[in-house]
């Protein structure tokens, strides 16, 4: 049994389950993961990573196609070659993918090729896979094990999610699009109808924009980005308009004609009237769902709750011995809220002192349209709605020097403060280079730092993060730059 047995096996090799794996062999537990697919999950493959090349692309284009307001001239008018585009994604895909082989090589972690079946408390049994969509430049790895049974004293679930399908609108892989196929289109589309404004939506939206897509963004909530705080969402939603973007909000696609090589949407708004909407393609972006079909979790008792696996906050399950994580876990259904309920997962089941469940009010989020969106804690409706009492601050990009500089002066900061504690309990940004300066907000957060430890931290000058602090100051009656 020497071969088929382990202190640990992972069900997934996405980002929760390849670096839940790592961790597991760090603290010296004999460790294997399976995946049916492809090494990476659909974050390294299909999600987040390769997006982000295309929206690179695109960003790139937009920048040139406006060279003269930075005092540059082109020769006639930048112009985008689709496949081209779509092969540099999927060559970033297929770095990475191959990376993470490498890593589970590293750290002597066996990788076990097939789909997994939990048949009793501390086993396994691996079958063929029955998705084997494994593309050229991302081949099996060698030496990898097949099926078979195979034990563990603990077995973590992390299988992820898909796209969910609306029924009467479900994709076909022509008309009706996916990510999957909104990732790699044999010819762009001249124009598109997108369902669903969430971070899927709005950044493929954002992409086949700048692309030369005319696109429509039909969302049924009042507002874009339905998580994000209201006044964010609202200054992005005329970002995005001036690029010709058209949304349709409190509205819904009620149903879809296909036509030889074109979709009709019929969008139902919410005084009861309907448009009709003729698009090349159209994509479906209206959410996820966790992975627990043909798992055995039901033959083994598992509890599960809309779709997804319910745990607890270290992800262990109802029944000892299986645990989740990421998306198949439920909601918020992001790559580092996946890894890092794998860290703590993984460092309970060690035995590691100090160990804390996941603050989910902690974890941050990011949508890299154009502007950029990021976002940690509360909003002020959900500030208010607790009772809470608090400050809000702002500021805006048009007064920050290296925003300017940049060309990318519209944009805002804003931050929620507990007026009674000073505590930080919500920060919200659009515009340029957002995703990357979230972070500073979110390591104050869980520092439990106050607004006069921030007003006492020097920013840099001239950058983007200034406006942070300025936001803070604002909060206080303070700005100094505004």
């Amino acid at each position: 049994m020497s071969g088929t047995s382990y202190d640990v096996i992972i069900i997934g090799s996405g980002p929760g389950g390849y670096v839940t794996a790592i961790r597991a062999a760090q603290l010296g537990l004999k460790t294997a993961i399976v995946e049916r697919e492809h090494l990476g999950g659909i974050c390294l493959n299909w999600g987040c990573i390769p997006t982000k090349a295309l929206l690179r692309s695109a960003e790139i284009l937009d920048h040139a196609n406006h060279a003269k307001s930075y005092g540059l001239k082109l020769e006639g008018k930048m112009t985008a070659d689709v496949k081209d585009v779509v092969a540099r994604s999927r060559g970033v895909s297929a770095r990475l993918n191959g990376g993470v082989a490498f890593l589970m090589k590293k750290n002597k972690i066996d990788v076990i090729w097939g789909e997994a079946k939990l048949t009793k408390p501390g086993e396994i049994s691996v079958g063929k896979s029955t998705k084997p969509v494994v593309e050229p430049q991302n081949p099996v790895p060698k030496g990898v094990k097949g099926e078979g049974t195979y034990t563990a004293k603990h077995i973590i679930v992390a299988t992820g999610a898909r796209p969910r399908a609306l029924p009467g609108i479900e994709p076909d892989g022509k008309l009706i699009w996916t990510y999957f196929e909104a990732m790699k289109p044999d010819v762009m589309p001249k124009s598109l109808v997108v369902m669903g404004s969430g971070a899927i939506g709005i950044e493929f939206a954002s992409f086949y924009r700048s692309m030369g897509a005319e696109v429509t963004v039909v969302e049924v909530m009042p507002q874009v980005m339905p998580v994000e705080d209201a006044e964010i969402s609202a200054f992005a939603r005329k970002q995005l308009e001036k690029r010709g973007l058209k949304i349709l909000t409190e509205a819904k696609v009620a149903k879809v004609e296909k036509g030889a090589n074109s979709v009709t949407a019929h969008v139902e708004t919410k005084d009861g009237k309907v448009e009709k909407i003729t698009a090349d393609r159209l994509i479906s972006a209206v959410g996820v769902q966790g992975n627990i079909e043909g798992l055995g979790l039901e033959t083994l008792g598992v509890k599960t709750d809309r779709g997804c696996i319910v745990i607890d906050g270290y992800g262990k399950t109802n029944v000892p011995g299986i645990y989740a994580i990421g998306d198949v876990a439920g909601p918020p259904m992001l790559a580092h809220k996946a890894e890092h309920e794998g860290v703590i997962c993984i460092e309970k089941i060690a035995g590691v002192p100090g160990v804390h469940p996941m603050e989910k009010g902690r974890i941050p989020g990011c949508t890299y349209c154009n502007p950029q969106v990021a976002s940690v804690g509360l909003t002020e409706a959900k500030a208010k709605e607790q009772g809470r009492d608090i400050r809000v601050g702002r500021y805006s990009f048009a007064a920050n020097g290296k925003a300017i500089a940049l060309g990318e002066d519209q944009g805002m900061i804003k931050t929620i403060f507990d007026k009674k504690t000073g505590e930080l309990i919500g920060a919200h940004m659009v515009g340029a280079e957002v995703t990357e300066l979230i972070q500073g907000f979110v390591v104050a957060m869980n520092l439990e730092t106050t607004e006069e430890e921030l007003m006492h931290t020097i920013f840099p000058h001239p950058t983007l993060s200034e406006m942070m602090k300025e936001s803070v100051l604002d909060a206080y009656g303070r700005v100094l730059n505004a």
